[in-house]
């Protein structure tokens, strides 16, 4: 069972307010409203989803005819009735194909990937930045197999030496954009990736 926070800034405090569980609900939200990412009825996957914010989000956003699976190495607390929670490791292709194969109804597909997921810090900028280009690229990867064009990816990605390189190498499947949220901590590297996919060639 995740810990719950202490809210210690107005994004925690707010969330709190609101019944999010957590403060980064905010970064979606943002993202959201200016690319406008989630939409009634639609299936989404939000890969390292625990404790559950963006899966509320989610949840509010796709409505009853919509679905919202979150996949995490640790359990999530029940969110609501269109939600589906399960542990299964995202750097595994085959784990997170047979939650989905459980969760989907059938002949239904997977409208948008949502990944927020991040490295334990070490401390080391380095080392924090590379292990969160690994999940990004095995994010990507997930959302290559499971969309189609026009379908949105959003990752949370560190920004240090192996950025560019990591971004160059999306930019021949995705039109790309770059957004620092508002509710990141100014301290944080974090910036986040919003993803359209290309048309298949």
């Amino acid at each position: 069972m995740p810990k719950p926070y202490t809210p210690n800034d107005k994004w925690s405090q707010k969330a709190a307010e609101l019944g999010y569980r957590a403060r980064s609900v905010f970064k979606l939200m943002e993202l959201d409203e200016r690319y406008k990412l989630l939409r009634p009825g639609m299936n989404v996957l939000d890969l390292g989803a625990a404790p559950g914010s963006w899966l509320q989000y989610a949840s509010e956003r796709v409505g009853t005819k919509g679905i919202a699976i979150g996949l995490d190495l640790e359990a999530i607390e029940p969110i609501a009735k269109n939600v589906r929670t399960a542990k299964a490791d995202a750097l595994n292709p085959t784990e997170v194909r047979e939650k989905l194969q459980a969760f989907l109804p059938e002949g239904s597909s997977i409208d948008i990937v949502l990944s927020d997921m991040a490295p334990k810090t070490s401390g080391i900028k380095n080392v924090d930045q590379w292990k969160s280009v690994e999940l990004g690229t095995a994010a990507a990867a997930v959302a290559y197999e499971l969309l189609g064009p026009g379908r949105f990816c959003v990752l949370k990605i560190f920004r240090g030496a192996d950025f560019d390189a990591f971004l160059a190498g999306l930019k021949n499947d995705w039109d790309v954009r770059v957004k620092k949220a508002q509710a990141s901590r100014d301290r944080s590297f974090e910036v986040y990736l919003v993803m359209k996919r290309k048309g298949r060639k």
